[in-house]
């Protein structure tokens, strides 16, 4: 098959290319520094003259605080592009996957989130992804993921290991909880909805919940540094406060992937250990 995917540079998006080329795959990648997806002529011209079989789109306006002052920004590219690029995947009948995530949840249930649960975004960039959401016809798949860590690009993964090594005391909040995601670990999984032609809204996270301070103690537990360093705060006690309000509870149940017989990706410590082994060695410590 060949593979289309938006944001090809990105975190999950290198992950993808590498994911799909394993597999046998053609994978041909996209960025914002070849096509610009808020252009409708633009993206309808690069998908007629590839015409791949399946697309996975990627390409996402995600710095979260910034968002919130680029309102006008965030919904042009996460909303309206999205609709470019599912109108230009059905003009060529190329499957479409969009990648989208927790932030379209208030964070208010007290348990975690259900494929099919109502969304009720509290960010310009919550609202702006779930209107990505609606662009999707019911044959493209709508993959949610959430707190994504990886090798490429920048994430908490390596602003925790960078902070440990230089900083006595971190500060993280221990009212906001999740499910720790990493790259290669997701774009396996999306991959193989991508090439099986499956639709819908699918949940796709690592296994396992902690807050943000609780994910901060395994990064340095990993890495054989000092957790103790790391201290829990409440997230009205962040000073300066964030723009965006983040929600208290992100935890996503992957119910479709159990339906569906998918495998579940591993607990997340699994793959943060691959991670930081793979992060220490390339700075030779």
């Amino acid at each position: 098959m060949k593979i289309l995917v938006t944001g090809a540079n990105g975190q999950l998006g290198r992950d993808l290319m590498g994911v799909i080329t394993a597999g046998g795959d053609d994978a041909f990648g996209i960025d914002i520094d070849t096509v610009d997806i808020t252009s409708r002529e633009a993206v309808h011209d690069v998908f007629a003259g590839e015409r791949p079989d399946a697309v996975i789109n990627c390409a996402a306006f995600t710095a979260v605080d910034s968002c919130e002052s680029n309102a006008e920004t965030a919904m042009l590219v996460n909303g309206a592009a999205v609709r470019w690029v599912a109108e230009a995947s059905d003009a060529i009948g190329a499957h479409l996957v969009h990648i989208s995530t927790d932030y379209v949840f208030d964070g208010n249930k007290p348990t975690p989130y259900n494929e099919d649960d109502a969304p009720n975004p509290q960010s310009s960039y919550g609202a702006s992804k779930l209107a990505g959401e609606r662009a999707m016809s019911n044959d493209d798949a709508i993959v949610r993921i959430s707190w994504v860590c990886g090798f490429h690009g920048a994430n908490m993964v390596k602003t925790i290991l960078k902070l440990g090594a230089t900083m006595p005391e971190l500060k993280f909040v221990d009212d906001q909880i999740g499910n720790p995601t990493f790259a290669d670990d997701a774009a396996l999984a999306i991959v193989h909805i991508a090439t099986s032609g499956l639709g819908g809204t699918w949940h796709v996270t690592n296994q396992g919940v902690v807050s943000w301070y609780e994910f901060a103690r395994e990064v340095l537990l990993t890495a054989g540094m000092d957790a103790t360093k790391v201290k829990p705060i409440s997230t009205s006690d962040l000073q300066p406060p964030r723009p965006a309000q983040r929600p208290a509870n992100s935890v996503l149940h992957n119910g479709r992937m159990i339906t569906e017989g998918i495998e579940l990706l591993p607990d997340f410590r699994e793959p943060l250990a691959r991670l930081v082994r793979r992060l220490l060695a390339e700075t030779g410590e």
